[in-house]
């Protein structure tokens, strides 16, 4: 193989590739990891600087393929994917280093290229918002957010990414840049017209759509949001007469083309919000709790546990280096009141109410009525205005302990590390006063330590186990505990992803969650897409859990 990269490197710089090309064992190293537990060493990472970079590329490995089965091509960004979605044993096609250009922000619309943070692309929005928000949204690129279909604390109002893109720039298999975006019936008959590869994909999806139209749309997941398999019923509409292949490419994470170009929709940023914390010493009235909230239709409704509590406080020191010196002097000052509440006991949950207005009147009317008919259960709630005062937001000690608990299991618990493989799963709310105290047995069955944070609102919980998974004993765990709780997680009509997606961890569970015959539509779709298998390979439907648990990191 080592032969034949060489001959990749090569002829990309005879056919004109412009970006970087690295073989070095120490850039291998460090692409052989994502924030997943896994661990695969590439064999050559490519910076592509252009489109037509990503394109000279694909088609290379294309041509090759016949000769070569082994090669294949995994997108990358930020590296930031917990499922173990951008790393590969192949080539990493890296786009953060050079793909990284917000093109144009108008209003309510951005075009930006994948590798852009989304730190940065959130700055130049201004006044609007692109409203995924992920809590890795200080780390992780837009492409990232696009390939994963990413949620975060505001897709309880606004829904998911898949809601936001309305055209991409995408290479197919054959290495040919083109622009995909919804098609009215007429524009859809123009494209299976069309004598390439673009009108075959377009003929074949279209057949294995509307052949298996119940079938499909009966498949998806009655959950608020979901990232698993591929989102077939969002494609073709027959009512409307609508066929969208951007919504099988969002959330595909790679396996069936690269983006190069999103376009995306923005809403307008609201000017003042206000949070309502809730402490729960017990969850048995939690159901009628979160009715109730629901009810009132808030913002965000987020929480965490006392574990991620009391993490924060034990690495409190960590938050100086996270937040800088200003943020962090305000984030203690402003927990003293909270540490008086705590005092008192500790809360098993903290829950989070978050409303959003044009006016600090309407915001605090808001709170007032919630508070008012939660009156039984300890709260406090505090106001501020976005564009007065963002940066220094009198709830923010909260969305900090929501936002970076992940970071600081990763980096500050040196004994063991953290192990995403039960870190995303979805049950709607009116479920959770049964299904939470089943999880905990199920974790401490194992002895398992976890973190439970997540979107109230839509049942979507992060539970983040730490281990030494370096050990046998521990990684033998890992297929038990994640069978009890998938069973669980389906036994309440829920999903095993509301945003982290498949790849190497909850790929090889599709199966299960939908069914042999969905399976197999699943797989139709990659291979129509990708005929070759050069995109991405042993991800989402083609994921099998012995190669993913073969590759379970073992050193760190």
């Amino acid at each position: 193989m080592l032969v034949v990269m060489d001959e990749i490197k090569q002829t990309l710089k005879t056919r004109g590739f412009s970006g970087d090309i690295d073989d070095s064992a120490e850039r291998l190293e460090f692409y052989s990891h994502d924030a997943s537990m896994f661990e695969i060493v590439p064999k050559l990472i490519i910076a592509p600087k252009t489109a037509k970079d990503v394109s000279v590329a694909v088609t290379l490995v294309a041509e090759s393929k016949k000769q070569h089965k082994g090669l294949s091509l995994t997108a990358r960004s930020a590296g930031t994917d917990m499922s173990g979605a951008a790393i590969n044993d192949s080539i990493i096609v890296d786009f953060n280093r050079h793909l990284n250009k917000i093109i144009s922000v108008k209003k309510d619309r951005a075009v930006s290229q994948p590798g852009a943070f989304f730190k940065d692309f959130d700055k130049k929005t201004g006044s609007y918002l692109l409203p995924s928000y992920p809590a890795s949204k200080d780390m992780c690129t837009v492409g990232g957010m696009v390939n994963n279909n990413s949620g975060g604390e505001k897709s309880l109002e606004f829904g998911k990414t898949d809601k936001y893109v309305p055209a991409l720039k995408f290479v197919f298999a054959d290495g040919i840049e083109r622009i995909v975006k919804p098609l009215k019936r007429d524009e859809l008959n123009a494209k299976m017209g069309q004598d390439d590869f673009e009108g075959r994909v377009y003929r074949d999806m279209f057949h294995l759509l509307d052949t298996n139209y119940e079938q499909i749309k009966a498949a998806r997941p009655n959950v608020s949001k979901d990232s698993t398999g591929y989102h077939l019923w969002n494609v073709w509409d027959r009512e409307k007469g609508i066929f969208d292949l951007t919504q099988v490419i969002i959330g595909a994470q790679g396996t069936l083309g690269f983006t190069t170009e999103a376009t995306f929709k923005l809403v307008p940023r609201p000017k003042h919000s206000g949070l309502l914390v809730l402490f729960m010493r017990d969850i048995e009235e939690l159901g009628d709790l979160i009715k109730t909230v629901l009810s009132h239709k808030p913002a965000t409704f987020e929480s965490f546990d006392d574990s991620t509590l009391w993490l924060s406080i034990r690495f409190m020191p960590s938050f100086l280096k996270l937040l800088g010196p200003v943020r962090f002097i305000h984030l203690l000052l402003t927990l003293i009141p909270d540490g008086l509440q705590l005092l008192r006991g500790i809360p098993k949950l903290i829950l989070m109410v978050e409303f959003t207005a044009d006016t600090e009147e309407e915001v605090r009317a808001k709170i007032h009525k919630l508070h008012k008919e939660l009156a039984h259960v300890k709260a406090r709630y505090e106001i501020n205005g976005f564009e007065e005062d963002a940066t220094e937001a009198k709830g923010e000690k909260f969305w900090i302990m929501r936002r970076y608990s992940f970071q600081l299991l990763r980096s500050k618990v040196k004994d063991k590390h953290t192990a995403p493989f039960i870190d995303d799963l979805v049950v709607n709310p009116e479920y959770l006063p049964e299904f939470l105290p089943r999880i905990r047995r199920i974790i401490k069955k194992y002895k398992l330590f976890a973190t439970v944070a997540g979107h109230m609102g839509d049942g979507n919980f992060h539970i983040i186990p730490l281990m030494n998974i370096e050990r046998e004993s521990e990684r033998k765990k890992l297929l038990p505990a994640m069978k009890e709780v998938n069973e669980l997680v389906l036994k309440y009509h829920g999903s095993l992803s509301g945003e982290h997606n498949d790849g190497l961890v909850r790929g090889p569970w599709l199966e299960q969650m939908y069914g042999r015959d969905m399976l197999d539509i699943f797989r139709d779709t990659k291979h129509i897409f990708d005929p070759q298998n050069i995109f991405n390979p042993h991800k989402k439907a083609n994921a099998d859990w012995d190669y993913s648990y073969s590759h379970i990191r073992k050193k760190f």
